[in-house]
Formats: C-alpha cells, sequence, structure tokens
C-alpha cells in the first residue's frame, strides 16, 4: 500500500499579478520561482512561489483573471491555506510586521492545535501562519537567502489546509479509505487528517458546514496537488481512484512540471479536485 507523502502545491485566483506579486514576495518574503502561463489557457498569466527552488510542499501559484468578481464564501470549498513558520516568536514578529504594512489579521490564537495567526492577501484569500514549534520539515525545503525576511522568522513552506464541505463523513471516507490519511481527531463538525502521522506539512483540516456552495471568484482555491514519489505511484493511483467509482484524466505528462493525474471526487455535489505529483522534481 502506498501512502501520500504530504502537500505538492496549492492553487488559486488572483485578479492583479503584480499586487499578488508585490504581497508574496514584498510582504510575505517568498521567491516567486516562476512566471509563466496556464498551459490549458496561454493568455493568463500563472505565478508560483515557494523556496530557492520551488520544493513541493512550499509552492503556492496563482492564476491571474483580471475580470474575474469576488468570491462569495460557502460551503464545498477549499478554504484557507496554513504556512508553517518556526516559532511563537515569529508570529510576533509577523503580527506587527502585518500591522506596519496594513495586513488585514487577526490576533494570534489557537487552530488545528497550533499558535496561529490568521490573515488576509489582497484578493481576501484566507491564509493562517502556524508555529512548526521546531519540528522537523522535508529535508528539501531549501530557504532563499535574499529574502526579505529575516532566517529565523520565515515561512518553512505549507502547512495544515482546510475544507469545508456539507458532509464530513464523506470526506473522510475519501482521505482515509482512499488515500490513506490517518485522522487524529475528530468532532460532529470537524476532523482533522495527516498524510504521515504527526507531520503537519501533509494535514488536511475538514469543517463540516451546511448551506449554499461557494462561488469562486478572486481570492479562491483552484485545487490542492498533493505529492507521490515516482511515476509507479502515479499509475497506482490512478487505478485507485478510478477503482473506487472516481472521475481521472489519466496520467499527464507536461515534462518540465512533472507527471499530473487530475481527480475529480464529488463530495455532496462538491467538485474535490485534487492533483497527484511526483514530488522528485520541482519548479527549477
Amino acid at each position: 500500500m502506498y501512502t501520500i507523502p504530504g502537500h505538492h502545491h496549492i492553487s488559486m485566483v488572483t485578479k492583479n499579478a503584480k499586487t499578488n506579486n508585490d504581497f508574496y514576495q514584498k510582504v510575505l518574503g517568498l521567491r516567486r520561482v516562476k512566471k509563466t502561463v496556464n498551459q490549458d489557457n496561454p493568455f493568463m498569466y500563472h505565478l508560483f512561489y515557494g523556496d530557492l527552488t520551488g520544493s513541493a510542499g512550499t509552492e503556492l501559484s496563482f492564476f491571474e483573471m483580471p475580470n474575474v468578481g469576488r468570491t462569495i464564501r460557502g460551503t464545498n470549498a477549499i478554504t484557507q491555506i496554513g504556512l508553517l513558520v518556526p516559532s511563537i516568536e515569529s508570529l510576533t514578529f509577523w503580527k506587527r510586521r502585518f500591522e506596519s504594512l496594513q495586513v488585514e489579521h487577526g490576533e494570534i490564537t489557537t487552530y488545528a492545535g497550533r499558535d496561529a495567526l490568521h490573515f488576509e492577501d489582497p484578493d481576501g484569500l484566507r491564509l493562517v501562519l502556524l508555529n512548526n514549534k521546531g519540528e522537523e520539515v522535508p529535508e528539501y525545503w531549501t530557504g532563499w537567502d535574499e529574502s526579505s525576511i529575516e532566517q529565523n522568522h520565515r515561512i518553512l513552506g505549507m502547512g495544515t489546509v482546510e475544507m469545508t464541505v456539507r458532509s464530513l463523513n464523506k470526506l473522510s471516507k475519501i482521505l482515509t479509505g482512499l488515500f490513506s490519511y490517518k485522522e487524529v481527531s475528530r468532532s460532529d463538525d470537524e476532523g482533522i487528517y495527516q498524510s504521515i502521522a504527526g507531520q503537519s506539512f501533509g494535514e488536511i483540516l475538514v469543517k463540516q458546514q451546511v448551506g449554499e456552495s461557494e462561488r469562486p471568484g478572486k481570492g479562491s482555491i483552484h485545487h490542492l496537488a498533493i505529492r507521490v514519489k515516482n511515476d509507479e505511484e502515479l499509475s497506482y493511483w490512478n487505478e485507485a481512484v478510478k477503482d473506487k467509482g472516481f472521475q481521472s484524466t489519466g496520467i499527464i505528462d507536461r515534462s518540465s512540471i512533472a507527471f499530473i493525474l487530475k481527480v475529480y471526487i464529488s463530495v455532496s455535489q462538491m467538485a474535490f479536485y485534487l492533483r497527484l505529483r511526483r514530488m522528485d522534481q520541482d519548479l527549477q
């Protein structure tokens, strides 16, 4: 039985590429690893941010859609992105930084069992900084020495990703039964799942919420990509998702950006959109 080593990347919608670039490079101190176009629409910019090389698990990517409207919040969507920082002192540093730069943010609180600081980007995308508490992160994550943020407070990579759905039970069965995630906590309306037990860089927090589905716009999250180790495992997952009756595009060879398997999973009318990508290929 194969397992998922963690997150690969997550992709969002931005209304303005320049404003987006200024925020993620100048405010958050991430490296813009790549500026390209959407392979499905060459007239659309596609920006990637992450560590020095765009390592798996550090990548945030954005599609620019200048004419997009605002997001109408709702259920059946990926609703928040966690970013790991080294310590509780880092959260204090970032709170002061957000105050000085007039970034929308909350108070330091607790989220998914960790000290946390919630904030929003210029498009209204919901993010949260999480205290990594000195825990182990992937050894191939490589800091960017030219970042404007001092090393002991820099963003390390992706942490907990939040999903909001109408049926917690249905998504829980998919994560644990199909993808072998471990359920680490569970209540009537919330569950936390990890691809590797004890590691937050592959963690998904699922909230149950009734109501209308989200209507995506600027600041919405398009998909989460999760990692696999090699082509053999990618082929295994391709067959596994089809055996469960879910839709798959099959394996797509996009050469320089790795092999992709798109998986569409219906969860109470939610298009739970995953991409499985090889973890041995970064963006450079």
